[in-house]
């Protein structure tokens, strides 16, 4: 008898916490409904050979018989076919993305790679009404565009702050993966202020909410029913969901929207450097306890920086009060700032914090042509050393390719494996333009300089790569 009593008060009890458990799980079917006439399809047409390229999502990698090759060729056409086998000229129709409404007359956000390239534009309402839309403005550098239909009291989303975003945040996420349109996906925030290649303005929410082609520009949607980010990218190597998914911070997107919609274009604050994280080993040789902030590793001549006086090697760390743990949380910081308008910046040289005032500039529109790496064609006189390292000097020719004043920088012409610079991550090509803390003219006076610095110690080395330049970390023997 008490074997079955406390067999029937376990079952009581299990079902008890099971009930609770069920209980503290978000309940997404009310912001489902609610969001779901706001949320639009978009297509788009392309004539006389105007090809789409996906460049967001990677469909090379899937195979040949796998199920999502036949949703490929459904919604976006066969990618195998050759181009001679292509007719061009006639109107083709791909559904690419999503959208939705911000304002009642028929202002549309969604993502710049959704419409870019486009000769006509159709939205699919969740009525399934298609209006013909008009682009109002795009911006590459936040993946962000504003278009419009001829529609009235059009339902519109709720912003919302995506400041006050935290990671382990549940989110919901709209769209029309491969097309169906209305999806509804949920996870959670998986981190915040992630920075991706060439996407220096925008510090990206990362989801493991489940994202795939189709979903580009819906929106990302938290528990309170406010809009808080405009999915964007996944990172995949089939072309499906991984669990890694981004979307643009919606402060950044409808600041954006708003210059759009006034000005058809966007400005940003420019302060005129190139930097780079702050490594462990980087913060050791600045004698920074830990390493955070961000290291200047160029300055533009007659920049914002340059006319207040910030240096190379110059670590920020702190702009308009905002502390900066990495690199990445400095450009969506200058980009959102009034032009014009000085900002305060906190900095640490040569081992001292300093406060510098910089006079907000306009970032320039078109951005330098990449650099082309040295080669050495005229076979120049090469010089060894004790870091495995073989040095030349820079032709004139070269010097004008990368932008170098006359006796400025030398070139690395060999590597020895397992050499100090082999392990510092130095490669042929680099052109090396400060050892320690000096300026390197040519291949002698760095020759003379790596000479005379005693060893066993760790030395930072600016370096340019093409069009970028980085600080390495040389541990000296």
């Amino acid at each position: 008898m008490r074997k079955l009593i406390l067999s029937i008060t376990m079952l009581l009890l299990l079902g008890l916490a099971l009930q609770t458990k069920a209980a503290t799980l978000p309940d997404f079917t009310k912001l489902a409904k609610r969001y779901g006439p706001s949320v639009v399809n978009i297509s788009t047409r392309q004539f006389q050979g105007s090809r789409r390229r996906f460049k967001n999502f990677n469909f090379q990698d899937i195979p040949p018989d796998s199920p999502m090759q036949d949703l490929l060729r459904r919604f976006f056409g066969d990618q195998s076919e050759a181009p001679h086998d292509r007719d061009d000229t006639k109107p083709k129709s791909r559904s690419l993305g999503s959208g939705f409404f911000i304002y009642p007359d028929g202002y549309i956000l969604t993502n710049y790679h959704v419409v870019h390239g486009a000769d006509e534009i159709i939205v699919r309402t969740n009525d399934r009404r298609e209006f013909m839309a008009k682009i109002i403005g795009s911006d590459k550098r936040s993946d962000t565009a504003l278009i419009k239909i001829d529609i009235k009291n059009a339902p519109v989303v709720e912003i919302g702050d995506s400041r006050n975003l935290k990671v382990g945040a549940w989110v919901l996420a709209i769209g029309s993966p491969f097309g169906f349109d209305h999806s509804v996906t949920q996870g959670i925030v998986s981190a915040l202020g992630r920075s991706l290649p060439s996407e220096n303005y925008v510090p990206f929410i990362q989801t493991d909410v489940a994202i795939n082609p189709g979903n580009s520009g819906g929106p990302l949607i938290n528990l309170q029913g406010k809009v808080i980010g405009i999915n964007s990218q996944i990172y995949s190597r089939t072309g499906g969901f991984m669990g890694l998914s981004f979307a643009v911070p919606i402060n950044l997107a409808m600041n954006v929207a708003k210059q759009l919609k006034a000005h058809g274009k966007v400005s940003r604050g420019w302060l005129g450097i190139m930097i780079q994280d702050v490594s462990l080993d980087l913060a050791k040789t600045f004698g920074m306890k830990n390493p955070q902030g961000a290291v200047v590793v160029r300055v533009l001549p007659n920049s914002p920086a340059a006319k207040a006086d910030i240096k190379i090697k110059d670590v920020i760390l702190s702009f308009n009060g905002h502390k900066l743990a990495t690199s990445g949380s400095l450009p969506p910081l200058v980009g959102t700032s009034p032009i014009n308008r000085t900002a305060t910046l906190q900095i640490l040289r040569n081992g001292q914090k300093r406060t510098v005032y910089v006079k907000i500039g306009k970032l320039p529109e078109n951005d330098a042509p990449p650099a082309k790496t040295t080669r050495d064609l005229s076979k120049p006189k090469v010089i060894s050393n004790r870091l495995g390292l073989a040095l030349r000097d820079l032709s004139s020719k070269e010097r004008g390719q990368l932008g170098l004043k006359p006796h400025q920088g030398a070139v690395v012409q060999r590597v020895t494996r397992r050499g100090a610079a082999h392990s510092a991550g130095l490669r042929v090509g680099d052109v090396i333009l400060m050892f320690d803390e000096s300026k390197v003219k040519n291949a002698k006076s760095l020759q003379r300089q790596i000479k005379s610095t005693p060893g066993k110690r760790p030395v930072a080395v600016l370096v340019q790569r093409g069009n970028s330049r980085l600080f390495l970390v040389l541990q000296l023997p």
